[in-house]
């Protein structure tokens, strides 16, 4: 990476950093987290990085949010992202900073150099999905710090929040942590079929297995192709959410987009309303099945 310093500075004062949905007077003990669909682009974050929205957006769970619709309309709560993934990663941990990205790292910070970091996709991204450097220099850290407490810490608080009120309202709480998979990471690990839904569980211990059991039947149902753990058991929100001593559950959801969406032209397929119909109504059966225990 060059030695140019990008200093820039966002205004985040016509940013709306989430939208949440039927959380007043929360219904079910179920709450959907919906990090990775957001699709607003902060106007100075795409002046100073190397590519248009369009090669962007391909870091983002395309459509995962409008998947839910129907879940949604029932009362189902929920809170999703708005502003790209591209610019802060929620399902990461905060500490997630690559500090090869910054002029002026600090010497005494600690650095959680972990896999996420080593291939660019911490909790502010380097590359983008061709693994070319979404930069053409050095980032400023103070920006990057500022992205995390007006947008990360923004959200994380709102979700610790909803996750307290429904444990207070129904003494226990499943956060299920909604996503979207590249079909090509699907083929990759099952070249038979390929996968449709992948949940989860942190290999059973975020949450009650009888729990991801019956939510994978809701797709088993309908003929969808189910793996538990397998290509992803499960990132920063389903473990840190997960308190299984206060009954507090988690399960991540990754759905194969090719089911629903031309991944290349980033648009719907002709598929899309029946499976945001059988998503919507899978998540549905399990908010009720989670309340009537």
């Amino acid at each position: 990476m060059a030695d140019k310093h990008l200093d820039f500075k966002v205004d985040y004062r016509n940013l709306k950093v989430f939208d949440e949905f039927n959380t007043d007077k929360i219904q079910y003990p179920l709450i959907l987290s919906v990090p990775h669909s957001g699709t607003v682009f902060p106007p100075e974050f795409l002046e100073n990085v190397r590519f248009d929205e369009r090669i962007l957006r391909r870091n983002e769970d395309l459509f995962v949010d409008k998947l839910l619709t129907g879940a949604v309309e029932k009362g189902v709560p929920t809170i999703k992202m708005n502003i790209t993934r591209t610019f802060v990663d929620l399902n990461r941990d905060r500490l997630e900073l690559d500090p090869a990205m910054f002029y002026n790292y600090p010497k005494e910070k600690d650095i959680m150099y972990d896999k996420h970091c080593r291939v660019g996709l911490g909790v502010i991204h380097r590359i983008n999905f061709l693994r070319e450097n979404l930069y053409d220099g050095l980032l400023n850290y103070h920006e990057a710090e500022e992205r995390l407490s007006r947008v990360y810490d923004v959200y994380h608080e709102r979700l610790r929040q909803l996750t307290e009120k429904c444990l207070k309202k129904f003494g226990f709480c499943m956060v299920l942590d909604c996503h979207s998979m590249p079909s090509k990471i699907c083929s990759i690990i099952d070249d038979r079929s390929g996968i449709d839904v992948c949940l989860g569980n942190l290999f059973s211990q975020s949450c009650p297995q009888e729990y991801s059991d019956f939510f994978a039947a809701q797709f088993w149902d309908n003929n969808y192709a189910v793996q538990e753990n397998c290509p992803y058991s499960g990132a920063y929100i389903t473990f840190n959410y997960c308190q299984p001593r206060r009954k507090m559950y988690t399960l991540q959801l990754e759905l194969n987009r090719s089911l629903y969406a031309d991944e290349m032209n980033l648009c719907p397929n002709d598929k899309f309303g029946e499976v945001a119909e059988e998503v919507s109504q899978a998540v549905i059966n399990f908010a009720e099945y989670l309340k009537r225990l």
